[in-house]
């Protein structure tokens, strides 16, 4: 059991690393902002769907890498 913790750890730690360098900057609204308006009107609704479905995957991979740490923990600790 706490080979399969440790590999889900890890499935998770992996997948929350590569989430978090796809996401955009805060900063980057602001250059977007001052660049042009025409990205602004025609791109924007689709960089904000993926933003959120970056955001939403964030938190679920967090949530797991957390979940998965502490089982890992306990199996460790327990000797199982």
């Amino acid at each position: 059991m706490a080979l399969a913790a440790k590999i889900l750890l890890v499935i998770a730690s992996i997948g929350l690393i590569i989430v978090v360098l796809l996401q955009s900057g805060k900063s980057a609204g602001l250059s977007g902002a001052i660049g042009g308006g025409a990205e602004q009107l025609m791109g924007k609704q689709k960089a904000r769907g993926i933003d959120a479905l970056l955001g939403k995957l964030t938190v679920v991979f967090a949530v797991g890498f957390m979940i998965f740490a502490i089982l890992l923990g306990y199996f460790l600790k327990s000797g199982a």
